[in-house]
């Protein structure tokens, strides 16, 4: 086999080009980085990936990992352990880099490759994505969560910071609550404005309409909290200590909506705890919101 030539910035191979590495390519690409190599389970993906990659696509897993020296992992979190084997069987791995792109799982999808000698790590960026173009504008100024051997700390700040993203450490065994944070900030915002949109559409709009009437409200929510953070953002009857306008929001609901009962209670009661925090509402007051929360969760 022919040597890798040296170079600053290491060849990569993706393994599963959808939409996260398809974009990781196109940003590494940009960076300096040559793709050197693609293959996944559909040759399609592939070739809708060469023009924003470039490179050439391989047919086995481990004939393409053989042409990087570092390889990125962007299948499912399911399909991670199994690439990883398959190219740790294949591929000289030693001394090269194995990364895969997930929130959630941690180095043990990667035992195989680091049993046969490369370093392992896990790079996941903090962001949503739709579609490919759209992660390609997103990435960039995006938290990324690392977790790799330590060898290769200095190496993957760099990969990072060259994709745009900030470097944030991540302790193996805090994976999975740093991914559920994730989850709370995205999918279950996603469920919030779900939800809000459900009554809108109660109220006799459309879906196109209920979202186009709050959603000048929710991007002024989010400048809000990108300038002041979370806490100090915080506005309306539980933030006052309007106990009134809130038992008249759980009487409507009661009486239209009483699905959404318990998911405004729960969230009601977090939502003390933040007005508490900014300060805005006693003790007190805090405590007769929860009390009405409870009452009413429990019906």
């Amino acid at each position: 086999m022919t040597p890798l030539k040296k170079s600053r910035k290491d060849t990569i191979a993706i393994l599963g080009p959808g939409k996260v590495g398809t974009a990781a390519g196109f940003l590494l690409r940009s960076a300096g980085y040559e793709i050197t190599a693609l293959a996944g389970r559909s040759r399609e993906s592939c070739r809708k990936a060469l023009p924003y990659t470039g490179g050439k696509i391989y047919s086995g897993l481990a004939d393409a990992a053989s042409q990087a020296r570092c390889v990125l992992i962007t299948v499912s979190d399911d399909a991670i352990k199994s690439v990883c084997d398959t190219i740790s069987e294949g591929a000289p791995l030693k001394g090269r880099k194995v990364i895969h792109m997930s929130g959630a799982g941690g180095l043990d999808l990667l035992k195989s490759a680091r049993d046969a000698g490369a370093h392992t790590g896990s790079i996941h960026p903090i962001q949503s994505f739709a579609d490919t173009r759209g992660a390609i504008e997103n990435i960039p100024g995006s938290t990324f969560g690392i977790t790799v051997n330590d060898q290769i700390r200095k190496w993957a700040v760099r990969f990072v910071r060259d994709m745009g993203g900030q470097p944030f450490f991540v302790s193996e065994s805090d994976k999975p609550l740093y991914h559920a944070a994730a989850c709370l900030a995205s999918n279950y915002l996603v469920t919030l404005m779900h939800a809000a949109e459900e009554i809108y559409m109660s109220l006799g709009l459309s879906s196109d309409d209920a979202v186009r009437a709050f959603w000048p409200l929710v991007k002024g929510t989010i400048r809000n909290i990108e300038s002041k953070g979370t806490v100090q953002s915080l506005t309306g009857p539980i933030a006052r200590g309007d106990i009134g306008t809130v038992e008249k929001h759980l009487s409507a609901l009661q009486e239209n909506l009483e699905i959404l009962i318990e998911f405004y209670c729960r969230t009601g009661l977090l939502t003390v705890d933040v007005a508490l925090k900014k300060g805005t509402i006693s003790r007190e007051r805090a405590l007769e919101i929860k009390s009405l929360f409870n009452r009413r969760k429990k019906k």
